[in-house]
């Protein structure tokens, strides 16, 4: 389960077993947690964010896209 970033409290990462599914972050704060596709932001899963959270999850995703893709391509080779 590979950390990719830390921000302000919030952790995105994904799983190694996932490597069929398309290019997506997991997002952890607290007890909440949220999966968000790379490709266009849009929420896939939501335990626990509020709209107003899911918001800001969009954005910061959206502003480190790059390095989030470019983390996922390096481990599974694409």
């Amino acid at each position: 389960m590979p950390t990719v970033l830390r921000l302000n409290g919030f952790r995105f990462y994904f799983y190694s077993h996932e490597p069929n599914e398309p290019p997506h972050m997991h997002v952890d704060y607290g007890s909440a947690s949220a999966k968000v596709w790379l490709h266009d932001f849009s929420i896939a899963r939501n335990r626990g964010f509020s709209a107003k959270e899911l918001g800001k999850v969009q954005r910061m995703v959206r502003e480190h896209q790059e390095t989030l893709q470019e983390a996922w391509d390096a481990f599974f080779n694409r």
